[in-house]
């Protein structure tokens, strides 16, 4: 199948497309490289020994966007293009709603003209707000804590209210949870713009010796140690998890359906610090910092439906999504800067 991957640069985005190379599809990206770099298109190519073709598009430029579904002949879309932290979002809400819910009403509108109706779209556990209970199954109630979150459920309706317009739309909206980890090989991984949002990259350019403490947001939730839990998905089950929705969107018509991708399992951060600890061989220096606005106690998966309608389920630990990161930030200490 041909398909069209925004955001393919990134960090899950890459990965995706590597697993899409490898199981015989075309790839077809979209990316504006906000967030990412031009050179993982060569590291993709050199894991794959496949071409892919690439536009250096953002999908807010309606003009740009439909020269590609013009030239090119689409099946199906993966749609991870978005702004995506957190602690960001906070402080420029008006950026994340334009970016994130007009970019993807362009790509619907343009999909809708040229019959391509299957998409699987890139969710978030932020759509489960501070949930009453874990694990977090998909029909929990939905609500939000931070805009990132908000923007990622707002879309989430649009799709049902487009497909309740055309029922030929066939919708799979993929919910992850924390992707960590890095491909086998070293060569890509995660490379985040500055200092980054997420934990595991900021531990491994501490360990890397890039930045020089760990800060922990807040140590007095109701967990295991008093900091945060959350699911921890190797990033390679994560893409893989794509291609088993695509398989089933291709197999049948599912109209819209949700699907949590996660381990099941939780993890607080300083359990994860020492993890890392373990896969590199050094001590994590870290200091404790208040708490961040939008950020909840605890977050992990109940993955039962994932299991039993895609056939996916994650495969890889804690200790080796580590030592993935580790490889990559070891071999690539400036990201794709080196």
């Amino acid at each position: 199948m041909r398909v069209l991957v925004t955001g393919g640069a990134g960090y899950i985005g890459s990965h995706t497309c590597v697993e899409l190379l490898s199981a015989g599809h075309e790839v077809i990206i979209v990316d504006n490289l906000c967030n990412s770099k031009e050179m993982v298109l060569d590291r993709i190519k050199k894991i794959t020994n496949k071409d892919i073709r690439f536009y250096k598009i953002d999908i807010t430029d309606r003009d740009e966007l439909e020269k590609v579904f013009i030239s090119e002949k689409i099946d199906v879309v993966i749609h991870f293009a978005g702004l995506k932290a957190v602690g960001e979002s906070v402080a420029i809400p008006l950026k994340y709603y334009y970016n994130n819910l007009t970019g993807t009403l362009i790509l619907c509108e343009l999909m809708q003209k040229y019959k391509v109706k299957n998409l699987v779209f890139s969710s978030s556990a932020t759509v489960y707000g501070d949930p009453i209970s874990v694990p977090i199954s998909e029909e929990f109630s939905l609500s939000c804590t931070n805009p990132y979150g908000r923007t990622k459920l707002m879309i989430e309706e649009i799709l049902r209210d487009l497909y309740i317009s055309d029922n030929t739309w066939n919708i799979a909206i993929l919910r992850y949870f924390n992707p960590i980890g890095a491909h086998i090989s070293g060569i890509i991984g995660e490379d985040p713009n500055g200092i980054p949002n997420n934990l595991v990259p900021y531990i491994a350019q501490v360990a890397v010796g890039k930045l020089k403490v760990l800060n922990v947001y807040g140590n007095d939730y109701d967990t295991v140690d008093g900091t945060g839990v959350r699911d921890y998905i190797h990033v390679v089950d994560l893409a893989k998890g794509h291609l088993k929705a695509l398989d089933k969107l291709v197999a049948e018509h599912v109209g819209v359906r949700e699907y949590n991708l996660g381990t099941g399992s939780g993890y607080s951060v300083l359990q994860v610090v020492k993890a890392f600890e373990r896969a590199c061989g050094k001590e994590i220096p870290y200091k404790i910092v208040d708490r961040r606005p939008g950020d909840i106690a605890a977050c992990y998966a109940k993955t039962d439906r994932a299991k039993n309608e895609l056939g996916w389920e994650a495969e890889k630990g804690l200790d080796e999504m580590c030592q993935d990161t580790w490889r990559w930030q070891s071999l690539n200490p400036d990201g794709y800067n080196a």
